[in-house]
């Protein structure tokens, strides 16, 4: 498994590829709400499986936002998610962000949970979909 950390316009095809896999096609996430023009200014991680193909993908938001962390479904399971949210993370703290947050569905609480990201709030409706804020601190 390797962690890729790029752009969009590096990577477009790729990123394009999984989202629009995982949230349009599986989750039935309209278009307009994943492609939300913001791509272009956030750091995105792809996560390459072992034949060097991308399975998954995650960005980071200059404001701390992680978001769009997918995996292609036949590949998880194996720690890929997982790797991206902690590449992610990592570059945050380079960044010098003090703080990560993200909109995480109800169904991955736990995950996000794992890697010590902490509920607040009440739960709210994304693309007809139930999501929780959370967010972790990146002080020591």
């Amino acid at each position: 498994m390797t962690i890729l950390l790029t752009s969009f316009s590096e990577s477009e095809s790729e990123i394009r590829a999984i989202r629009n896999a995982v949230f349009e096609d599986e989750q039935h996430v309209p278009p307009e709400i994943d492609w939300d023009g913001h791509d272009g200014e956030c750091l995105h991680a792809l996560v390459l499986g072992d034949n060097g193909e991308a399975v998954g993908t995650g960005r980071l938001a200059p404001d701390g936002k992680i978001g769009r962390l997918a995996v292609l479904r036949f590949q998880r399971g194996r720690g890929f998610g997982a790797s991206l949210l902690r590449a992610l993370v990592e570059a945050a703290r380079n960044q010098g962000l003090t703080k990560v947050f993200l909109h995480a569905q109800t169904r991955a609480l736990k995950f996000y949970q794992q890697a010590d990201f902490q509920v607040s709030g009440e739960p709210f409706h994304e693309a007809e979909i139930e999501h929780f804020y959370m967010s972790r601190s990146l002080c020591d």
